[in-house]
């Protein structure tokens, strides 16, 4: 584009660049995410430019990536975005330090408390498995196989015993 207007913009960029900010695309390919996200994100007030060129490109910091991150990491342990907005709003200026430090403190304790529920579900999800396995061991000596006519072997065929849900599931 000619003229004054291209000018200012494009130099606009350089000037951002020059800063370390990232152009919205290239911050949406390190992040593995899309443009529309990016925007989406902006409007709900979960993510704010660093910057806007004089033409209106947004540019965002490196460190805005570590934001991104926590937002998909809650969305992996259930939150939902609106929640999500309200646990990491730690960035309004007119908190002081102590509000402000006490809110950070609480948003990492959240996440700390769904982690560790997070994990206790995978834990006993691991043993079910653990379970699935022991018996799909002691189904290996066993002459019988899962079929409509034995109930899917439900109860089991030699000790009468149900089945482990997980084992059930594929029988």
């Amino acid at each position: 584009m000619d003229g004054p207007t291209g000018e200012r913009a494009e130099n606009g960029q350089q000037d951002e660049a020059q800063h370390g900010l990232l152009k919205i695309g290239d911050f949406a390919r390190l992040a593995g995410t899309n443009l529309r996200t990016l925007r989406y994100y902006e409007e709900i007030g979960l993510l704010e430019p660093a910057s806007r060129s004089p033409g209106g490109f947004r540019f965002y910091r490196r460190e805005d990536l570590d934001r991104l991150r926590m937002v998909a990491s809650l969305q992996r342990l259930g939150l939902e975005l609106a929640r999500i907005r309200a646990l990491m709003d730690t960035r309004d200026r007119r908190l002081d330090r102590q509000e402000f430090l006490a809110r950070v403190r609480r948003a990492l304790g959240e996440q700390q408390a769904l982690i560790a529920t997070r994990i206790g579900e995978l834990e006993a999800q691991r043993a079910g498995i653990q379970t699935a396995l022991h018996k799909l061991t002691e189904c290996a000596a066993c002459d019988h196989h899962p079929a409509a006519e034995n109930n899917f072997c439900h109860p089991c065929q030699v000790d009468g015993s149900t089945l482990p849900a997980d084992l059930s599931a594929l029988f």
